[in-house]
């Protein structure tokens, strides 16, 4: 069957499907050395992600050892990481310090 999923990096929070997965599928990964197991509670699609741990709102989300963004809200291990439960901090003017 092959991979379902990929950690690119030990630090990652999130980990990106290299198919469509659907809702209540065991997902089996290797993180590093250590190999884990994630239920999923949602659909899946390719190449989208989902959390390896709970993810508490304002908490980084961490892809490719990189801060991609802060949860929004919370989210569970297994749940679909998109748009609609994080927000960028890139290219954010809004965020950004006065270094003057």
């Amino acid at each position: 069957m092959g991979k379902q999923a990929i950690v690119v990096h030990e630090s990652d929070n999130v980990a990106t499907s290299l198919r469509d997965l659907k809702k209540g599928e065991e997902v089996l990964l290797e993180i590093g050395d250590t190999k884990c197991k994630v239920v999923l509670l949602n659909d899946i699609p390719f190449a989208h992600k989902f959390a390896l741990k709970n993810i508490d709102i304002g908490e980084n989300v961490i892809k490719y050892g990189e801060v991609i963004g802060k949860a929004s809200k919370p989210i569970k291990m297994g749940e679909h990481v998109h748009v609609h439960n994080i927000e960028s901090t890139r290219g954010r003017g809004d965020l950004e310090v006065d270094k003057r």
